[in-house]
């Protein structure tokens, strides 16, 4: 096994967004941009020359905004580039007003083939409620200059946001179908602990989110983006024929994969962990664990033994990694192998597994498909997809039943 998926984090941003809980801070200086970029580029460096990144196929700059580091982005694209010989897509994050005409052709010319937009919402009244700073008018001109470079183009939109009604929501609907975007993600506005949303909500200033609101956006979303030749391939994603995103699909499938920059997460099978235990300070493990977790704690990640763990790590047993597996292959539309299935009742035991898969069957969050036993598979229903929290439950507490 191998890694073969690459997540960079930038966690910089012009201001916090309302309702924002990630790793990211307002940028401070152009000197912090260069550092930071150059540390990047340096771990990029060091796993080629140790042939980590041969595998890879997929690589997701994330955020944060990566498209703040300017010109400094597509140089850091170069690097990857040269580094994974075999990618097959290579995502960079953005926000609207970040994306300027020059920078996405830039980004195409080193290697890019996607651009991830933070819309969020067509309606300049919501933009300014979620404490984004671009406008509906901006949106536009950032998906137009991505799709004129050649890049496929990803938006991000989230329901259930203050000032929202069931006309704005079908009008921003209409304007990211209209974009030309290729793939389109829809998230339910979540209150995080720590957020200026949440301290208004305690405040009294805003109420929390209104969840059948909420439902009734997600179902809504699933028709009009149906309606318009868009499939559900995961529980929060849309993607017309052939423009499904790679990179997310490897999270969900069990792929090893390597997260640089401060939280970064990634994702080891056994034999991945041992190969980067050393260079990158991680302790030994026991036996019976075959899969671990990290995220990383700085911005810099020293190689070769650094004096301090820069890691967090999670180790899973292989019971723990096939209830995972399980549980991730809920929010895929395609749901999890009749193979898979088998696996779990070699590890779990069948009489666990089968009385798991029964009742998410009876609640009717899934069901079996396909036609032949080649073809059959487990996989998540509408009201599946709705309750995905119930759904995955399910599935996880087989790694403890």
């Amino acid at each position: 096994m191998a890694i073969e998926a690459l997540y960079v984090h930038v966690p910089y941003c012009v201001a916090k967004c309302r309702y924002c809980d990630f790793d990211s801070t307002a940028c401070r200086s152009e000197d912090e941009l260069d550092a930071y970029a150059a540390s990047m580029a340096a771990c990029v460096e060091a796993f080629a020359r140790r042939g980590s990144l041969a595998a890879c196929r997929t690589v997701y700059f994330g955020g944060g905004t990566p498209t703040l580091l300017g010109d400094r982005l597509p140089k850091l694209v170069e690097k990857v580039r040269g580094a994974a010989s075999k990618l097959q897509e290579l995502t960079c994050e953005a926000n609207p007003e970040s994306l300027p005409r020059e920078l996405a052709h830039a980004l195409s010319d080193a290697g890019a083939t996607r651009i991830s937009l933070g819309v969020q919402s067509f309606d300049d009244e919501e933009l300014e409620v979620l404490g984004r700073i671009h406008s509906a008018e901006r949106a536009h001109a950032a998906i137009e200059a991505a799709r004129a470079a050649g890049l496929d183009v990803s938006i991000d939109l989230m329901c259930g946001v203050p000032l929202q009604t069931p006309a704005s929501w079908r009008a921003t609907l209409e304007n990211a179908v209209a974009s030309g975007a290729g793939h389109i993600s829809v998230y339910p506005l979540t209150v995080e602990e720590g957020t200026l949303f949440d301290r208004m909500c305690a405040s009294g200033e805003l109420g929390e989110p209104d969840e059948d609101f909420q439902a009734w956006c997600m179902g809504e979303a699933r028709q009009v983006l149906a309606s318009a030749g868009f499939h559900p391939y995961e529980v929060a994603s849309y993607a017309r024929p052939g423009k499904e995103c790679r990179h997310n699909i490897a999270y969900w499938t069990g792929v090893s994969y390597l997260g640089l920059g401060r939280s970064a997460a990634g994702m080891f099978d056994r034999d991945t962990y041992d190969d980067l235990r050393d260079p990158l300070g991680l302790d030994a493990v026991s036996a019976e664990v075959r899969r671990v977790r990290v995220c990383q704690k700085t911005d810099a990640l020293p190689l070769g033994v650094p004096d301090d763990p820069v890691y967090d790590c999670e180790p899973l047993t292989e019971r723990e990694t096939v209830a995972e597996d399980l549980m991730l292959g809920m929010r895929m539309t395609r749901g999890v192998s009749a193979e898979l299935v088998d696996r779990a009742r070699a590890v779990i035991g069948g009489n666990a597994v089968d009385a798991a898969l029964s009742h998410a069957v009876n609640e009717g969050l899934a069901q079996w498909m396909g036609q032949d036993a080649r073809s059959v598979r487990f996989c998540p229903t509408e009201r599946g997809w709705l309750m995905g929290n119930e759904l995955f439950g399910i599935m996880w507490d087989l790694a403890c039943s």
